[in-house]
């Protein structure tokens, strides 16, 4: 039996846009087997656009043949749209600096089977005994040192990477680099970051330290896309913990690294999944 296919699909809101989906998957003896959308209706403040995931069994039809087909019904209504095999893996690269917390949970899970990627690269800006900690198997690792210097020419040997890789997804988890406008231009929807979510509150060095200075009560981390708008881009996923006044600095920092790793772990989840769209600068996660 030919593998789950999953239909995405953005367009101005009007009226039958379901209807003919449906419609279009029944002709072609297609079973759906999951189904969600959205209206960000005007009138509530939102975009006028819609949105849908469906997850169809094809039914002996080819991706190639469906997709071919579906054009001219994504035309008519304008449609941004996207068919993909559910149980094909995302070609993942992981970049890291030297907290290797977010990336040794992203092999594990990957690993596990509870992530569709495949890790098709490792890259830092340290060098490997400096930047990990665990064994990463026969993933191919790469040095790409950064200074001020030379951050064109590093950005454009990790472009013409993710490229000679066919790489769908960037994940920094981790990585203390920041990338250049052009550079956040070129991943734009395909590159996902995670930082604390004191942001901008406690900005620089130690911020778990700055906070527990302050008393906070919650901290939490935030995993987005990445945008010229340093860690202001469109938000995947976010979660927080409660902090009460017998936590120390180093207690928020052990308890803010779980956060940062189990958040990133779900964006990158749903990113795999086909689950996450972009609505002007937010996001539209179905969640499953």
């Amino acid at each position: 039996m030919a593998a789950p296919l999953i239909l995405t699909l953005a367009c101005a809101d009007r009226p039958g846009i379901t209807a003919r989906v449906t419609g279009f998957l029944f002709e072609r003896g297609a079973n759906i087997l999951d189904a969600q959308q959205f209206n960000d209706r005007a009138e509530a403040g939102g975009t006028d656009r819609f949105f849908m995931r469906v997850v169809f069994d094809p039914d002996g039809s080819t991706p190639e043949a469906l997709r071919a087909d579906f054009t001219g019904l994504a035309a008519e209504f304008g449609m941004e749209w996207k068919m993909a095999r559910e149980d094909r893996p995302r070609r993942t690269i992981i970049l890291v600096s030297k907290f290797d917390h977010c990336l040794v949970d992203l092999l594990y899970r990957c690993r596990t089977g509870e992530l569709p990627i495949e890790v098709v690269a490792i890259v830092s800006n340290h060098p490997r005994d400096a930047a990990i900690r665990v064994d990463i198997g026969d993933i191919p690792f790469h040095h790409i040192p950064v200074t001020p210097d030379t951050k064109p020419q590093a950005e454009a040997q990790f472009r013409a990477l993710a490229a000679e890789t066919a790489a769908e997804l960037v994940v920094l988890a981790r990585y203390m680099q920041v990338f250049s406008d052009e550079q956040s231009a070129h991943f734009a929807g395909h590159c996902i970051n995670i930082h604390h979510s004191f942001l901008p509150g406690f900005k620089g060095a130690r911020p778990y330290h700055q906070a527990h200075a302050r008393g906070v009560k919650i901290i939490g981390a935030t995993a987005h896309f990445v945008t010229a708008d340093l860690d202001e881009g469109p938000i995947i996923h976010q979660d927080v913990e409660r902090i009460s006044h017998a936590d120390s600095p180093e207690d928020l920092v052990r308890k803010g690294r779980d956060i940062e790793r189990r958040v990133l772990a779900e964006a990158v989840r749903l990113f795999a999944q086909e689950r996450v769209l972009m609505n002007a600068g937010r996001t539209v996660v179905f969640r499953g």
